[in-house]
């Protein structure tokens, strides 16, 4: 049997056996999910203490981030989406996915010559597209698969009514060619709120807080490790950013996100995705910092903006009692703490020394200990990311989560009962995945408890 076949049949398997332990796991659980918390977003401003200079580089970077962009400043030739803002509006400028999905809009939007993936729908999530094998069967892909073209677009100011690049037919390429195998998984936006405060939490912090409590994580089968990603092999700090902690640095995540996204290329990635002729309206890289005397913040690149956008970004503010109440939400934190789920999402970080005063030796309630750990077939996308192999993730920070109207990497549910459960995944398929999730103790012991424990535990959750 070649690499590929044994490929393809061990994700047959692994997925059949990760459905239909989650078809078990849900009987389990009589907790239901309040919904999306009401009341105002408590997200989306500054942090507090910013100086009058660092406000202008927030304001700066808020107003690029939320901008439109269009062919005069290189939209394409392939992209997801036409804003920064657009995919990260949940439920403030920052967040993640909107109940309204951008993308149906800009699909065809001033002529575009693209047809709407059945995966993208009018109610979200916003997706990204990655294929898992390469389509002439010759191994792994991995990398984002953009959903739309400019052909046949006209913004009154640009055009590329002569560019002839075609959508790829996502619907047909839904499966891997010679085998009834999903290819193509998905991503949705991470939110970025209290991203500087991430950012400048040293790495001795995340080092140390991955030794802690060891023997509980040994007893419970947790592991988790440092993302060391790195391409020259010269730097060797930890990555902290994306689903699977792929990027280092925020102007890092900007630039990418810049190019892979919206195809408008910067001074991180100055090559375009497409470089077919005719389909290039203006002149590489993109966009790049003013050098021709202009003031700051309004010379830098818009890829700085966005990152001084992100990094003087707040991080959100909790309930203190919605939903369930406060006494509620008060029990659910303590059996968060119990049942072993703080062991990777843990509570509070700290920032080291910096410049920034709003950023200097903070508390970050991020709920997160920003290591990638296996998750098992049942998530597993199936995607290497630099050191993060195909079930591996980056604890994913919970501030925020209960305004948040999709979850899990691939946004496959709206309920946090269900991503709760999902955690949980069974041991098996070597050698694709190592090992089964590392959370499978913990969710055992959350199904354990009695009806009115689990509904303090989700309370406190959307509480966040």
């Amino acid at each position: 049997m070649t690499k590929m076949k044994l490929l393809v049949t061990i994700s047959v398997a692994a997925l059949v056996a990760a459905a239909a332990a989650r078809t078990q796991l849900s009987a389990f659980s009589l907790a239901q999910d309040p919904g999306v918390r009401g009341g105002g977003a408590g997200a989306g401003g500054p942090l507090t203490g910013l100086t009058t200079g660092e406000l202008a580089y927030f304001q700066a970077g808020h107003d690029q981030f939320t901008e439109v962009e269009g062919l005069s400043v290189g939209l394409g030739p392939r992209f997801n989406l036409d804003s920064c803002g657009g995919c990260h509006s949940q439920p403030a400028t920052g967040g993640t996915s909107p109940a309204v999905n951008p993308q149906v809009a800009a699909a065809t939007l001033n002529g575009a010559l693209n047809t709407v993936p059945s995966f993208v729908r009018p109610d979200g999530p916003i997706r990204e597209a990655r294929f898992r094998y390469r389509l002439d069967g010759s191994g792994l892909d991995g990398g984002v698969h953009a959903l739309f073209v400019i052909s046949g677009r006209d913004d009154g100011d640009a055009n590329a009514r002569g560019c002839g690049i075609r959508q790829e037919n996502f619907d047909a390429l839904m499966f891997v060619p010679f085998a009834n195998v999903r290819n193509i998984i998905f991503r949705i936006p991470t939110p970025v709120f209290g991203a500087g405060l991430i950012e400048q939490i040293p790495d001795t912090a995340i080092r140390a807080n991955a030794q802690a409590h060891a023997a509980q994580k040994l007893a419970l089968g947790i592991g988790g490790r440092a993302h060391v990603f790195n391409f020259n092999g010269n730097d060797g700090t930890i990555a902290r950013f994306g689903w699977k902690a792929q990027n280092k640095s925020l102007l890092l995540f900007a630039g990418e996100a810049y190019n892979v996204e919206m195809g408008i290329t910067n001074e991180i990635f100055q090559t375009e995705r497409d470089e077919t002729p005719g389909c290039q309206p203006v002149t590489q890289p993109n966009n790049i910092t003013a050098t021709d005397g202009s003031d700051s913040p309004v010379g830098i690149s818009d890829i700085e903006k966005f990152a001084f956008f992100m990094r003087f970004l707040a991080p959100p503010q909790p309930s203190p009692d919605t939903p369930g109440g406060a006494a509620s939400i008060a029990r659910g934190r303590g059996l968060f703490t119990t049942v072993g789920c703080a062991l990777c999402h843990t509570p509070t970080l700290q920032t080291g020394t910096t410049t920034v005063g709003a950023l200097n030796r903070q508390h970050v309630h991020l709920f997160s200990d920003l290591l990638l750990h296996h998750m098992g077939p049942g998530l597993a996308d199936g995607i290497n990311q630099g050191q993060a192999q195909g079930d591996e993730f980056r604890t994913a920070p919970l501030w925020g989560l209960g305004q948040r109207l999709f979850f899990l990497h691939d946004g496959r549910t709206a309920n946090v009962v269900a991503a709760i459960m999902a955690h949980s995944s069974v041991t098996a398929y070597q050698p694709l995945f190592v090992i089964g999730s590392e959370a499978n103790a913990v969710v055992a012991r959350f199904r354990a408890l009695p009806p009115s424990e689990q509904q303090d535990v989700v309370n406190f959750l959307r509480s966040l």
